[in-house]
């Protein structure tokens, strides 16, 4: 009697857990950003876990409208960056202008060696000059990038950029905006970003 009393606690006690673990599963789910262009969508997973700061900041921008019209500019490939010595290939968005970046506060640089993320194919990122001013201007990486990582030699600081998620479905779209036409590595015709919209919940 006492031996099936205590195989039915341990099952309880399984089923219990269990549940706990799922939930905990539940509650760390990762938002998802859609971002509309006139060339397809793109999904992006945001890393609010690892990457809080800079995470919570582009939710911020998707949510109130920030990036509403907004457009992808730069496309970065192997044949237009003669000067660089360290090659990257990736496309940037954001307002693009200074006078609109300018508007929006910027935020503290979380770099590579503090979230443990890196710039894999499909890593997005921010934008920057010197470390922490980085505010609304993004890139989206084609193929791994680990020169962008800390202690990367792309950057002369050293200190790299600071990627907060990865494109989850969209790769094909990123790579189309990539091949467009450019002068000096801005697009002749940018790519509009006619909307971003949260679709799931932020934990």
């Amino acid at each position: 009697m006492v031996m099936k009393s205590n195989k039915i606690l341990r099952l309880v006690l399984i089923v219990l857990l269990g549940s706990v673990l799922t939930v905990g599963k539940q509650s760390k789910a990762l938002p998802h950003v859609e971002i509309a262009t006139k060339l397809g969508k793109i999904i992006l997973e945001i890393d609010t876990i690892n990457a809080r700061v800079t995470a919570k900041n582009f939710l911020h921008h998707a949510s109130v409208g920030t990036y509403n019209n907004a457009v992808f500019y730069r496309v970065v490939k192997m044949g237009n960056q003669p000067k660089s010595k360290v090659k990257i290939e990736v496309i940037q968005g954001g307002l693009f202008t200074d006078e609109e970046i300018e508007k929006h506060p910027v935020i503290p640089h979380e770099s590579t060696n503090l979230t443990g993320l890196k710039h894999l194919n499909g890593t997005i990122s921010m934008a920057r000059a010197a470390p922490g001013t980085a505010s609304t201007e993004f890139f989206i990486c084609i193929g791994d990038q680990p020169e962008l990582d800390f202690d990367g030699m792309r950057n002369p600081d050293r200190q790299g950029f600071a990627a907060f998620g990865k494109v989850v479905q969209g790769m094909d779209v990123v790579r189309q905006i990539q091949q467009l036409a450019d002068k000096g590595q801005l697009l002749e015709r940018p790519v509009e970003i006619y909307k971003m919209q949260i679709k799931t919940g932020q934990p």
